[in-house]
């Protein structure tokens, strides 16, 4: 079968019929994204995810984001007080626009409408799996401990002491690593250790959201310590720890509990099925596959042409930059040949020979060149290996972020 034989055509909810019917009883599905700046992508995730949440009775969200940020959208969508724009427009870590925007906020809008309606059932939460909130976490902790531990404060002060010279930059830290052998890698392990010897009991408590903090800054240390050797090392901290928040919220919310996962392809999809696994790099795909064999299902993203939201340099304003048409030996190239002009689903185990073969695949990051993605931005991947299914965009559109972006590039 060709592309265009295999393509199902995307025009409404209902014609996600066949991708929800195929995820069938999965405990973990993982949506991505080609980009982190492509309303088409949170869209049509936030179509998905509302059926699964529906229909199949998913229990949480959980996303490419900030543990602290995301709490307090958790807890805003969860019933407390507050409106969800507001609190997703307090997103002030770069890259804001990745959850500071218009589609994030529809979605958590009709999130804690559908938690008010379900009359004392436990709300369907919304968490953050990343690993960059050192300081953020730190205060989280220390605040926690305040009010519930006070015999534990003096760990907690003793590791943001640690941490004070380097101004709440974990660069200036990461660096400062290379030059002395000290580190702040045993005074955030006790503060970890103390926090885990009161985690017996299971549940997403005051408890359960100190502990998550404490694992992040553990994480956040040892990936901004592993960050300046230039090698795989931080990517595959960074994954790890993704995962293992994701199982982490699985026993959390108990054995019955289901998963959506938000991220980049690049980390959703299965690394061994790319070129990244020969340069030693594993992600949140390949290790929710090998943690819970048959359990996973993963949708994968694309586009070939349109708009993007993206900074030109790290740190830098968000703008709004053209999408070049894809390179003409790569799989959106390939996919707009066969479907011009429309949103297309293709379900992996039935595609055709087509699918098999080996093709770059399109990778935006945060920061982005339309003028030289030729270079670098393509992913040597065999599809069905990488994903179960996979949802194309011939034409996509940038996000609206909350905070104002520079006008688009020329």
């Amino acid at each position: 079968m060709t592309p265009r034989e295999d393509a199902i055509g995307l025009h409404r909810v209902e014609d996600l019929d066949p991708l929800i019917d195929r995820i069938g009883d999965a405990r973990f599905v993982l949506l991505g994204e080609a980009s982190h700046g492509t309303a088409d992508f949170y869209r049509w995730r936030a179509e998905i995810t509302k059926r699964l949440i529906v229909e199949r009775g998913f229990s949480f969200v959980a996303v490419e984001g900030d543990w602290p940020d995301c709490h307090r959208v958790h807890c805003c969508v969860a019933g407390g007080r507050g409106d969800p724009e507001a609190v997703l427009s307090g997103f002030d870590r770069w890259p804001r626009w990745m959850w500071a925007n218009d589609d994030v906020v529809e979605f958590a809008r009709w999130l804690t409408a559908y938690n008010a309606a379900r009359f004392g059932d436990r709300p369907v939460g919304f968490h953050g799996l990343d690993v960059y909130s050192l300081w953020d976490s730190l205060r989280e902790i220390l605040g926690y401990l305040r009010e519930h531990q006070p015999g534990q404060v003096e760990t907690a002060l003793s590791a943001m002491r640690c941490f004070e010279p380097f101004a709440e930059d974990p660069h200036d830290y990461a660096y400062s690593t290379r030059l002395v052998p000290e580190n702040c890698e045993s005074d955030v392990l006790r503060l970890l250790a103390s926090l885990r010897e009161t985690g017996d009991v299971p549940g997403l408590d005051a408890g359960f959201v100190a502990r998550q903090n404490a694992e992040v800054v553990a994480g956040a240390e040892r990936y901004y310590r592993t960050m300046v050797r230039g090698d795989v090392e931080s990517w595959n901290v960074r994954d790890e720890h993704m995962t293992d928040t994701l199982d982490r919220l699985l026993e959390a919310y108990g054995p019955s509990a289901k998963a959506v996962v938000w991220a980049h392809n690049t980390h959703i999809g299965d690394a061994r099925a790319t070129d990244m696994a020969a340069a030693g790099m594993l992600n949140v795909g390949q290790l929710v596959r090998e943690r819970h064999p048959g359990e996973s299902f993963t949708v994968g993203f694309g586009t070939h042409r349109g708009t993007v939201m993206a900074g030109s340099r790290w740190g830098a304003p968000p703008e709004d930059m053209p999408v070049p048409p894809a390179r003409e030996d790569s799989l959106e190239w390939l996919l707009h040949a066969a479907v011009p002009d429309a949103d297309s689903l293709f379900l992996l185990d039935e595609a055709g020979e087509w699918a098999s073969q080996v093709r770059g695949h399109r990778a935006v990051g945060v920061v982005y060149d339309p003028r030289l993605e030729w270079r670098g931005n393509y992913v040597p991947t065999m599809l069905p290996r990488r994903y179960d299914a996979f949802l194309f965009c011939d034409f996509s559109s940038a996000v609206v972020p909350l905070h104002a972006p520079v006008g688009l590039s020329s």
